[in-house]
């Protein structure tokens, strides 16, 4: 809100997400994590949080894509004295440019947050093009990941499966909700989609939250993992097929959960199962 003081109380949404990726790179510790995107650098977070500025009718979003604040008030003031001036300096600095230039600007200096943009070819030159798709590293040695989502944001989450190149997600949770902003199915679908990586959930891999009650001991999950093991993995050999055909086709495959601790997560089990099978040329990897 104080960045759209900022610039008058009114900014097209690229924009927006452009001139905020810009003042968080002079944060020391950042308000938001961005991903490379269709128009480049984008939060998800930041979006939510525009969405939930317009609930509270703070602001409103016009049908062109325009964000106004309705509530006006001195919200730079709230701020602490850097991100004042911080946000001063990105007004005397960029106030100026058109959005195509603006969005230049950050492909030119931050070209790994471009090489997910549908535009980029379009707006650059073939040199600068070319400066982004060296960005790319189309990695092709054959791993079987494992990534938990447990202490980061939704951000730093997809920019690990795209440094990994991973070309497959499977999610195994039972129920793919989360109170955490982004991994609940849609969400977490969603996202993945704007990145070019595939999301399965596999449900019938999962584990009844019931079950994870009352974890104490690294002895009550072994207990719980290994009767996991014996109960549903056991009559999932399907699902298991499922993802080994992925890691043939696809080479790159992260299995997801929740915990941070993949000993700590019935995804250990599953990818050990993997690992077991006869006709394997991957290895594993938690991230």
């Amino acid at each position: 809100m104080a960045l759209l003081e900022t610039f008058n109380g009114k900014l097209a949404a690229i924009s927006l997400q452009k001139y905020l990726f810009l003042f968080t790179r002079k944060q020391d510790t950042k308000s938001y994590d961005f991903v490379p995107y269709k128009y480049g650098c984008f939060s998800f977070q930041a979006n939510q949080d525009i969405a939930t500025l317009k609930t509270y009718e703070y602001v409103d979003i016009s049908e062109e894509g325009f964000i106004q604040l309705k509530k006006k008030d001195s919200y730079c003031a709230c701020l602490n004295l850097f991100d004042r001036q911080y946000l001063s300096d990105i007004k005397m600095e960029f106030g100026e440019l058109s959005q195509n230039d603006l969005i230049k600007y950050t492909y030119i200096h931050y070209p790994y947050y471009a090489i997910k943009s549908s535009i980029a070819e379009s707006l650059l030159t073939t040199e600068e093009y070319a400066k982004i798709k060296l960005q790319l590293d189309n990695l092709s040695d054959p791993i079987l990941f494992t990534i938990g989502y447990e202490g980061i944001s939704l951000e730093s989450y997809i920019n690990e499966l795209i440094v990994n190149d991973i070309k497959v997600l499977c999610d195994v949770r039972k129920n793919a909700f989360s109170r955490k902003y982004g991994f609940s199915k849609s969400q977490l679908e969603t996202a993945c989609k704007g990145v070019d990586i595939k999301y399965m959930h596999f449900p019938a891999l999962g584990i009844e939250s019931k079950f994870r009650k009352d974890l104490r001991s690294r002895e009550d999950y072994d207990i719980l993992f290994d009767n996991y093991e014996k109960a549903v993995l056991a009559s999932n050999h399907a699902n298991i097929e499922i993802i080994a055909n992925f890691l043939k086709n696809d080479k790159r495959v992260a299995l997801t959960c929740f915990e941070k601790n993949p000993e700590q997560c019935h995804r250990s089990r599953v990818a050990k199962r993997l690992m077991l099978m006869n006709d394997k040329n991957y290895i594993l990897n938690n991230l």
